[in-house]
């Protein structure tokens, strides 16, 4: 019986050994495929400023800034499962210290990056502690974020030290200006420059991903009950995931007023911008790696046709000319028949084929 046992117990370990190793193999297959996938998507977007012209340039930029807002909101709420629609509230905070440090003080918008997002951090993680505190949830944990969005809009809306609702206009310099971000108008590294953000923080996500803190905040968001059972602390995890949403959202931030030289109450605290940092999420797919990026690649281009073809419609739609808000609303009738074929959004949904 001794014997037997034995035999049983070592056949276990074996089978464990074995079932772990394997876990490890696909992990790091997983790993290798998203950097491959990161390294390509890179080149390929870092080419695109030798073949743009000057309007498409400034799509790519937005692009890009919807892509860094989408990845930092996707942290929060895709992995995380705490739905924000006031991501404005930290983009905003992003942006007016940005502004204010340049134009008051002449402070390099690098260094505001990083006061910006240890500031967004701060407010973000003090925000969703007082509604995790007192047990606010889904539907109420968004309205929640959208009202604190909407304070922080007329806060500065009303504020002298921000120059109220007239906004701060960023000094142009007459030369390049690494030190200060500005180039040339036509200059590709307006383009680089976000790329560079964008691809560290999916760096950032992957590795986040597959590490402790980001296994566990997924598990929270699955069942919170289950999570706590087995000692996770989930508010210290979902705090986290909070504080890495919000800085990423401020350093697009202060990025935007660098490449439009202007920002006011509506630009950066708006509802919009909440909008434009969920929507691209959405499209894509919500809780993956690629999903906010690939949302953004066809939300950014699409709104810019859309406005285009409605401003400057051909003689067969020539009816539609003058008509105010109908590209807002050929917009919305897009995105609605995306979210109503694809459910989980273009990535999910083909991951989810490929799958099967």
């Amino acid at each position: 019986m001794t014997n037997a046992t034995s035999s049983n117990a070592a056949t276990d370990t074996v089978s464990a050994t074995a079932v772990s190793a394997t876990d490890i193999r696909l992990k790091d297959t997983w790993l290798q495929r998203q950097l491959i996938t990161l390294v390509i998507g890179f080149a390929v977007v870092a080419a695109l400023p030798l073949m743009l012209g000057e309007q498409a340039q400034t799509v790519a930029v937005r692009t890009l800034i919807f892509a860094i807002m989408a990845v930092g909101w996707n942290i929060m709420s895709g992995y995380g499962g705490m739905f924000s629609f006031g991501h404005a509230a930290f983009f905003g905070i992003g942006a007016y210290t940005g502004a204010y440090l340049l134009v008051e003080h002449g402070v390099s918008p690098w260094i505001s990056m990083a006061i910006a997002a240890v500031l967004s951090a701060g407010v973000g993680t003090l925000i969703a502690y007082l509604c995790l505190r007192y047990r606010l949830a889904g539907s109420y944990f968004a309205l929640a974020t959208f009202a604190f969005a909407q304070m922080f809009l007329l806060l500065v809306q009303n504020l002298e030290v921000f120059n109220k609702t007239e906004g701060f206009n960023v000094p142009i310099l007459r030369k390049d200006s690494w030190s200060m971000l500005q180039f040339d108008k036509d200059s590709p590294l307006y383009i680089w420059i976000p790329l560079v953000i964008l691809a560290l923080a999916i760096l950032g996500t992957i590795f986040y991903v597959r590490s402790r803190a980001g296994q566990f905040v997924q598990a929270v968001r699955d069942d919170e009950t289950a999570a706590a059972s087995l000692g996770i602390n989930t508010m210290k995890y979902r705090l986290i995931a909070v504080a890495a949403s919000c800085a990423l959202t401020a350093v697009a931030g202060v990025y935007y007023v660098q490449y439009y030289f202007f920002v006011g109450p509506e630009q950066a605290f708006g509802s919009a911008v909440s909008v434009e940092a969920i929507v691209p999420a959405v499209i894509g797919g919500i809780g993956t790696i690629w999903g906010p990026v690939i949302g953004a690649a066809v939300v950014g281009p699409l709104s810019e046709t859309i406005n285009e073809l409605l401003r400057n419609p051909p003689e067969f739609l020539s009816f539609l000319d003058g008509v105010v808000g109908l590209d807002v609303a050929a917009y919305s009738v897009i995105l609605i028949l995306i979210v109503i074929f694809l459910p989980k959004g273009i990535f999910g949904t083909i991951r989810e084929r490929w799958n099967r």
